[in-house]
């Protein structure tokens, strides 16, 4: 295996926000705490413990205990278990939704991210405990953005008819998605393993959440990972205090639209991912996630005919916490108010979105953990490397704009010059002359001397433009290698790990798939890594 790494900032993926995160640029420091190096740690633990009642982690012990009923659990989870109600327990966090059969490739990366950070923390720490964390979203209600996978260029999709919360969502249906899926596999040992894991995880549990858990403790239980689902009552008691000041005094609302409106006052190329409503939870009932809104002093459910007085609504939130479902502002709060947590680990729109929401966590008194952008990777197959050699591409120029890749090439193997850059210095050369006659003659002259040094210079992009295609033309066979090279490698023209399966990897790489990227992922390492195998 060679594992090569590129600057985030170099692979054309990353958002300027993110890119200047990473350079830890001094005008972002107001919207995090401490960033992510290995030292700043022990500052974070320090803060959490402080400020992490010991009250909380009985409850989450026993709603976790809970959870994994009926599952088996391996040695080191059941020690990770069993040791959150230690005060030198912490957790690092990642969190993803329901995607059928995982959805895209980076849902490995993220759990890897996160196992092999708090393997970081340990050696580095030894008096400390460290758990990951796996946060299912299972309260989200988008059916369409996770009901698929894709396999082989083609999107395996479970169609029925979905409403509420998914991790609450039947299996029903997934035999006909097991064999679509089969029949694309084939009978290969490693298509034979992935039958398996489908049809155990999504034919044998009753519900999405269930399969979801059953699968991600399949591939990764016995590295200790722990998975987390908060759609479970006691731990929603813990989130009362929180929702009330988010429902009752929109703190939330306030807090964030102030980040929002700094962040864009420095940079207008930084992405908005989220905004805040006035009240940032979902009321969760019989099938039903819908938004809360106040209007005239009545809190209602949009939608239904469901309404609250201020007074009924408190009672309703301390009998019945779970059926207040936080949406994509207040769910982070949630997270670090149940769990003993210093770093979430996410990837670039979620690290977005996190750095709008510090003010919230001040305004409510939790605090803000280290957020790290989990690790981004390229799988290239020796039958892939093998191309790249021939057609003498480097690891720099897959990672061009497809034209961009295409037109350097062209010019590179081209047995003539298509480069008129020596044209166009020597045109300017004459223009200097000519600028030079008019400042001393009639300086009203330089307008019409420019615009004709202009269209002379558009004239040569022009020309070169056409030889160029000329030569595409002629070179079709190379052009098209090219660009199905960089296809295979770049599906859907978008990162591999964002629209790939991890079935897919594993029926090249088998078994190893797993240890591989283990050995490969570095999250303190904050670059793009490429793992090209033997």
């Amino acid at each position: 295996m060679e594992i090569d790494c590129l600057p985030f900032d170099k692979t054309g993926y990353f958002s300027k926000l993110i890119c200047d995160y990473l350079g830890e640029r001094p005008q972002l420091r107001p919207f995090y705490g401490h960033y992510p190096h290995l030292a700043n740690f022990e500052k974070q633990m320090a803060e959490k413990k402080a400020h992490f009642p010991k009250a909380h982690r009985t409850v989450l012990q026993q709603a976790l205990v809970q959870q994994y009923k009926g599952l088996t659990c391996s040695k080191k989870t059941k020690n990770h278990l069993d040791k959150l109600t230690k005060e030198n327990t912490f957790t690092v966090v990642t969190g993803h939704q329901l995607n059928l059969f995982t959805g895209p490739l980076y849902f490995l990366y993220k759990i890897i991210s996160t196992i092999n950070l708090c393997n970081a923390l340990a050696a580095e720490y030894p008096q400390g405990h460290f758990v990951p964390v796996y946060w299912m979203a299972t309260e989200d209600h988008d059916f369409e953005e996770i009901n698929y996978f894709n396999f082989k260029g083609k999107k395996i999709q479970w169609n029925r008819e979905a409403a509420g919360a998914v991790g609450h969502l039947g299996t029903e249906g997934l035999e006909e998605v097991l064999t679509t899926y089969a029949n694309l596999l084939g009978d290969s040992a490693h298509a034979q393993e992935m039958k398996r894991l489908f049809k155990a995880a999504y034919l044998e549990h009753g519900t999405l959440a269930e399969a979801t858990r059953y699968l991600a403790n399949e591939l990764f239980g016995d590295h200790g990972l722990v998975i987390v689902d908060g759609d479970h009552a006691d731990l929603k008691r813990l989130l009362v205090p929180y929702a009330k000041q988010d429902i009752l005094e929109q703190k939330a609302f306030r807090a964030v639209g102030k980040s929002i409106g700094a962040l864009e006052a420095l940079e207008e190329n930084y992405p908005i991912q989220v905004n805040p409503r006035e009240i940032n939870y979902f009321y969760l009932k019989d099938g039903v996630r819908e938004r809360m809104v106040q209007e005239n002093g009545i809190f209602r459910v949009k939608d239904t005919e469901m309404q609250f007085s201020r007074e009924a609504l408190l009672k309703e939130l301390e009998a019945h916490p779970e059926r207040f479902s936080p949406n994509v502002i207040a769910r982070p709060l949630y997270q670090e108010v149940v769990l003993p947590n210093l770093c979430y680990i996410g990837g670039g729109g979620e690290l977005a979105y996190w750095l709008q929401l510090r003010g919230a966590f001040q305004e409510m008194e939790v605090p803000f953990p280290m957020l790290l952008l989990r690790n981004s990777a390229l799988l290239i197959t020796p039958k892939q490397k093998d191309k790249m050699q021939k057609l003498d591409v480097s690891l720099a120029d897959v990672f061009l704009a497809q034209n961009s890749l295409i037109n350097k090439k062209i010019r590179q193997i081209s047995n003539i010059d298509i480069d008129f850059s020596p044209q166009k210095k020597a045109l300017e050369k004459q223009f200097e002359a000519l600028y030079a006659l008019a400042e001393q003659t009639d300086k009203s002259f330089l307008g019409a001397v420019k615009a004709q040094e202009t269209k002379q210079k558009n004239g040569l992009d022009h020309l070169e433009k056409r030889l160029l295609r000329a030569q595409k033309r002629k070179l079709a066979d190379h052009v098209h290698r090219l660009a199905q090279l960089q296809d295979s490698m770049f599906p859907g023209k978008s990162l591999q790990e964002r629209h790939l399966n991890f079935s897919e990897a594993y029926l090249e790489y088998g078994a190893e798939l797993i240890p591989m990227l283990f050995n490969a992922l570095n999250p303190l390492k904050q670059e793009f890594v490429v793992i090209t195998a033997e």
